[in-house]
C-alpha cells in the first residue's frame, strides 16, 4: 500500500517526518508532497502529478489545507483508495475556506497573517511559537517557521466542487486545542463524512507533536482498505 502526505498551509513536507519514519518502519511507500500554494488548481495539478508517479493502491492523508487540496481532487481519482484528513479542511461543494472564516471571529493563527505584496500570507514567528505550535519544542517550531510555504490569500475564496470524500472512505483526526481551525469545524467535517475520528489533546500540527497517534490513524485506514 503506497501513502502519500500532503502538507497544508505554513508548513512543507518535512512537516510529517515523525509519521513518515514510523510508516516506513511498518514497510510503507511513503511520499510527502511538494505543494506550490499558488492556487489551488496549481496544487491539485502537483498531488495529480505524485499520484501518477505509480499505480498501486494509495491512502491520502492530509494537514489542515491539504485537507482543501485532497478534497478538491473530486471523485475520479485512480488509484485513491482512502482518505485521511489530519486537522483538515473538508468542504462541501459549494463552501470555501473564506467563507467558512467569515463566520465567527478569525482565530489567533489567522489573526497574525502578515500579507505580502505579492498576496501571499505569512505567519510570523510568534504566531508559529504561540498560536500554531504551541506544543511543539520551540527550537523546532522556528525551523518549520523559517521552512515555511506561504499561501496565496486568494487560494481561500476558491469554492469546492464535488468534493472526494462523497466518494471514498475517510478517517479524521480532530485536534482539541486547534488555534487555527476551530476544534468544532474539524468535528463538523468528520460528521458529515461519515469518517472515522480520533480526537488528540495537541495543537494544529498534531502530526508533529503526536505523530504516534497520527501514524497509527492512518495505518488502521490501511488495514480496514
Amino acid at each position: 500500500m503506497r501513502i502519500v502526505l500532503v502538507h497544508g498551509a505554513w508548513a512543507d513536507g518535512s512537516c510529517w517526518a515523525g509519521v513518515i519514519r514510523r510508516l516506513q518502519a511498518a514497510g510503507h511507500d511513503v511520499i510527502a508532497a511538494q505543494l506550490p500554494h499558488t492556487s489551488l488548481a496549481d496544487n491539485v495539478a502537483k498531488l495529480r502529478h505524485v499520484l501518477s508517479l505509480k499505480s498501486e493502491p494509495t491512502v491520502l492523508a492530509a494537514h489542515s489545507y491539504g485537507g482543501q487540496v485532497i478534497t478538491a481532487l473530486g471523485p475520479d481519482t485512480p488509484n485513491v483508495v482512502a482518505l485521511v484528513y489530519v486537522a483538515g479542511f473538508g468542504l462541501d461543494e459549494g463552501e470555501s475556506i473564506g467563507g467558512l472564516l467569515a463566520q465567527g471571529p478569525p482565530t489567533p493563527a489567522i489573526g497574525a497573517l502578515q500579507i505580502d505584496d505579492k498576496g501571499f500570507a505569512w505567519l510570523p514567528e510568534d504566531g508559529v511559537l504561540q498560536f500554531f505550535a504551541p506544543d511543539v519544542d520551540p527550537v523546532e517550531a522556528r525551523v518549520m517557521c523559517a521552512v515555511q510555504q506561504p499561501l496565496a490569500l486568494a487560494t481561500l475564496d476558491d469554492v469546492m466542487t464535488a468534493p472526494a470524500w462523497k466518494a471514498f472512505p475517510t478517517w479524521f483526526a480532530v485536534a482539541q486545542h486547534d488555534q487555527v481551525i476551530p476544534p468544532d469545524a474539524e468535528r463538523l467535517f468528520a460528521q458529515r463524512m461519515g469518517a472515522t475520528t480520533v480526537e488528540v489533546d495537541s495543537s494544529h500540527v498534531v502530526m508533529i507533536s503526536h505523530p504516534d497517534e497520527i501514524a497509527a490513524l492512518i495505518q488502521s485506514a490501511v488495514d480496514a482498505v
